[in-house]
């Protein structure tokens, strides 16, 4: 047996000692689920483990309160690998997407890396990342590269659950735009003319974007809520609010959609005699960067783990926050499949999936996959600046 063969040999080992605890971990997580920024309970779990596996944690980073960064260093010069931890749930319907999955397959292929330390050089790193599903604060992977925790960094990778093996996939930028619009109240019947009525500004601002429909490409999405519409029936509302997410299959293009709608959001309140104030809610959503060298890495891992990879690359209607990682650092974002092939996200069917026997086999698959890249990304320096030259073409293509 090779040298490589045999650190790879105990990078598995370790995985495989661990499938109980790692397993219990997630089920523990799928038990107990927490919305966006309130992931206390998951986060609590995945550090406690990365801290008795000798890891250095700092918790609430890039302000999260539910955040971390966890890293644990060789002591000699050379690369560091970061494995992206997300934990929170879906409102209502829980762990409808296997987030309890990706958090601990993350930190279960970091902890059989890092046994490989000390005999090569180099660093691995664990991003717990919250609130991928949105929300107020919400992407938190934005956050974490605005604060520069991505300086240093030379790869990033997870796994998410699905209903195959497959690649990266292209996904959509989004803009989360909140519309805040401000009138003067009145009696509404007994002196309507002596409002303002934001709630009609709102109105106008989604009558507007419908109208703007027409005219945008076929790969925009505009979706909204009316977040605030007014007090009580008798009251012309004083105040309304409204939430869009904006998509677009590149972030320029999603920029030029949104300074549409922030027009329409203008003229609405012009038309009405109200002001209107507009913010992003949570971090905006980038794109995804391709990285075919580094993708080629995992599915060869995947592979030698048993299982089938569907190569052929689509691009998703989705949208995730690793795409901002992944416009700084070459970054493998695959999915493992945990049950049927037509398994859908978000649905009952998927959140029973991520606690199946399937699922919890995917963990462990997925983590000795993820961990047997880093490796070879860790000990072959050839390879590594052949994916940062992938990177840099993926990052071209985007111009």
């Amino acid at each position: 047996m090779s040298i490589v063969q045999s650190h790879q040999e105990a990078i598995f080992q370790n995985i495989e000692d661990n499938k109980d605890k790692y397993i219990q971990i997630s089920q523990d997580i799928h038990a107990q689920p927490e919305i966006g920024n309130e992931e206390f309970f998951a986060s609590s779990k995945l550090i406690q483990t990365l801290t008795d596996a000798g890891f250095t944690v700092e918790s609430a980073v890039a302000g999260h309160k539910t955040s971390f960064f966890a890293s644990k260093d060789s002591g000699k010069e050379g690369p560091t690998i970061a494995f992206l931890a997300e934990y929170d749930a879906l409102p209502g319907i829980g762990h409808a997407c296997g987030h309890n999955i990706i958090g601990t397959t993350s930190i279960a292929a970091a902890i059989g890396l890092a046994e490989s330390l000390s005999e090569t050089a180099g660093r691995v790193v664990v991003l717990g990342t919250p609130a991928e599903e949105g929300g107020p604060n919400g992407s938190a992977k934005g956050s974490f590269v605005k604060h520069g925790l991505l300086k240093n960094i030379d790869v990033a990778l997870m796994l998410h659950p699905s209903g195959k093996t497959s690649l990266t996939s292209e996904t959509l930028a989004v803009d989360p735009l909140e519309f805040h619009f401000y009138g003067k109240p009145a009696h509404a019947s007994g002196a309507p003319e002596e409002g303002i009525n934001a709630l009609d500004a709102v109105i106008q601002l989604f009558n507007g974007i419908n109208a703007l429909r027409q005219q945008l490409p076929s790969d925009v999405r505009i979706h909204g809520i009316i977040t605030h519409g007014g007090d009580a029936p008798n009251i012309i509302p004083e105040y309304a609010a409204a939430r869009f997410y904006i998509r677009a299959e590149s972030w320029s293009k999603t920029e030029e959609t949104a300074e549409k709608v922030r027009a329409i959001a203008k003229g609405a309140a012009l038309a009405t005699g109200s002001t209107v104030k507009v913010e992003r809610f949570q971090n905006e959503v980038k794109d995804f960067v391709l990285t075919n060298t580094l993708d080629n890495v995992l599915k060869k891992e995947l592979e030698k783990q048993g299982e089938t990879v569907i190569t052929e690359k689509k691009k998703g209607k989705g949208s995730t926050d690793a795409g901002n990682i992944s416009y700084e650092v070459p970054t493998a974002h695959g999915h493992i499949k945990i049950g049927e092939d037509n398994l859908i996200g978000h649905t009952v069917e998927f959140r029973e999936a991520a606690k199946s026997a399937a699922g919890n086999e995917a963990i462990i698959t997925g983590a000795k996959a993820l961990a047997s890249t880093g490796y070879r990304l860790l000990t072959d320096s050839e390879l590594l600046h052949r994916v940062r030259q992938s990177h840099e073409q993926g990052l071209a293509e985007k111009q």
